[in-house]
Order: C-alpha cells, then structure tokens, then sequence
C-alpha cells in the first residue's frame, strides 16, 4: 500500500479564529476514510484546501503526488468532489446533465454516450436516463452528483456529506455504492454525521473537534487507545451472584459492579467497570476460577462509534 493523501501541518486562519490547527494525516491507496466530527471542527475546511478551493494558511498537502497549492490543475484531474451543497440544473435530462460535466472534464465526445451509460448503471438511474433532473428525488440527486464526480475516472474522491438529507433506504444505497466504488479501487475520503454507517464501510476514520484531529485509526485501535474503563460482563451458573462480587470489591482494577438484578438482565449475570490490562483481566479470570466460581462466560462489552466520539471529544476545548 502507498499513500495518496499526505497532510502535513495544515492550518487555516481567518483573522484571530483557527479553523485547521496543525493537521498531520495520511490516507492510503483504497482507503475509504470517513472524517466525523461536529459543525465547526475543520472537516468541510480540510477538503475545500484538498480540492484547491481554499489556500491554507500554512501546511501543505500532496493527492497522488501533486500539491494542492503548486499543482491545482494536477489535482483536479485526479481527484472528484462532491459538495455538501451541490448544484443541479433542473432543466436539463440526467444524460444531458452528465454529458455536460463530461465535457467539462474534456471527455472526448465518441467517448461519452457510453461513459454515461456506465456512470447511470453504476448509480441505479438507468431508467431516469431521459428524465429531468428536477423531477428526481432527493436521493436520486445525490447518486446522480456522484455520477458527475466520476465522470473523468479520478483515482480519488472528496465526499462531503453525500448521505445528509437521505431517507433510511436512500442512505442504504448510498453506503451500498460506496462499497462498489472502493471494489473498482478507488480510495474515498468522506465526512459524516451518520457515525453508525461511518463504522460499517470505513477503513479507517478520523475524529476532528476544534480544528483539531483528536483520534485515528480503524475502530477497534481507537476504541482500545480512547477507553479508560472497560465495561466486562460476566456470567455464572445458578443465580448466587455474591461469591463473584466479593472477590470484584476487592480487586484494584474494579469499578462500579451491577448485577442483573439492577440493570434488568438476567440474574445470573455481573458486569463491572475494569481499568486494566488484557493481562490483568486475564489474572482475573483465572483468578475467579481458581475461587470454584462457576463461569459459563467471561467478555468485553465493545462500545460502538458514539461511544469513541464522545471519549474522544471529551475535554477539547474549542
């Protein structure tokens, strides 16, 4: 694997505010790579410097090797972007909509007519070919947009929000593309605020707060860098829960103890915060065996992406 995003100390200010202090990222070749964070954190700043629109204040950024200040026509060629707030125009057909972007991107015109057939097959609108776009649904437009971002094959895409505003079906399909798009190769950098399908098609994420990158990773790095107290469900045969909580009070690493009683689980089961190691909960275990508790099960409850977002962002000041 090689990287086609490098981000080195970039930095956007305007006046006395920083919207992008000191960014430092790297996104590899067929990377889908979602960037979360709140309204204001820097994400929407971060791409308008990678797609050219804006000029950072310091810092520098590369996309397959071109720099977005010193080589923006580069750039443009290699990457396609689709905006938060898009524009369609409403009187034209979804072929005559493509084909014009098509020639934008000097597409030559022999090339065209099957080009927008692919693009219209890839994004489900075949049967739209010949309608306006402005009799298309919300959702239409948005696979359409993406259409158009495809039109020159970039090697890269900049989504910014492509599932805001969809319905549940809408954003099923949205994701759904999104997979066939990293199948064809392509490495896609995205922003959401739709953290749950951010973890389901995503490689890697970033979590961004105050013009900040506070974590990145795959899921499971961050959820073991971010998490502080571990959450551990354990439980026994027969209802007798007292002997396991006994030993639990009095172990260090032990926090808060519920039972299945007090959380509406079944009565045989405890869970209980732990802020140790692997090896220490793995001492613990054996410990509890050794002590003729009778285990039938013994695991971490995993937090989802809320839950690393919200420990993530916790304390940053913006």
């Amino acid at each position: 694997m090689s990287a086609i995003i490098e981000i080195k100390g970039l930095t956007k200010r305007y006046g006395a505010l920083t919207a992008l202090n000191e960014l430092n990222l790297t996104i590899e070749k067929g990377d889908v790579f979602g960037f979360i964070g709140p309204n204001g954190a820097g994400k929407t700043t971060t791409m308008r410097i990678l797609t050219t629109l804006l000029r950072p204040t310091s810092g520098r950024a590369q996309i397959a090797g071109y720099s977005v200040t010193d080589q923006p026509n580069e750039v443009r060629r290699v990457i396609g972007y689709m905006p938060d707030f898009f524009g369609v125009y409403d009187d034209m057909k979804v072929w005559e909509y493509l084909d014009f972007f098509a020639a934008c991107y000097d597409v030559p015109v022999n090339q065209r007519k099957g080009m927008i057939g692919d693009l219209l097959a890839l994004v489900d609108l075949e049967n739209k070919r010949d309608a306006q776009v402005e009799s298309l649904s919300r959702g239409m437009k948005q696979r359409l947009c993406l259409a158009r971002t495809l039109a020159h094959d970039p090697q890269v895409l900049i989504l910014d929000e492509p599932a805001s505003g969809l319905d549940p079906r809408a954003r099923i399909e949205m994701r759904e593309l999104l997979r066939q798009l990293q199948m064809m190769g392509k490495t896609i950098f995205f922003s959401s605020h739709i953290l749950s399908e951010v973890a389901d098609i995503c490689t890697n994420i970033g979590i961004m707060e105050a013009g900040q990158l506070v974590a990145f990773g795959d899921i499971e790095d961050m959820r073991r860098q971010l998490q502080v107290q571990r959450l551990i469900q354990a439980r026994i045969l027969g209802e007798e829960t007292a002997p396991l909580k006994d030993i639990l009070f009095q172990h260090p690493q032990v926090g808060k103890i519920t039972d299945g009683r007090e959380v509406e689980l079944t009565p045989d089961i405890v869970r209980f915060d732990f802020g140790g190691t692997d090896e220490e909960l793995s001492q613990l275990l054996r410990h509890l065996i050794e002590a003729d508790i009778p285990m039938i099960s013994f695991s971490e409850e995993i937090g989802d992406l809320e839950d690393v977002f919200m420990q993530a962002t916790k304390g940053v000041v913006s």
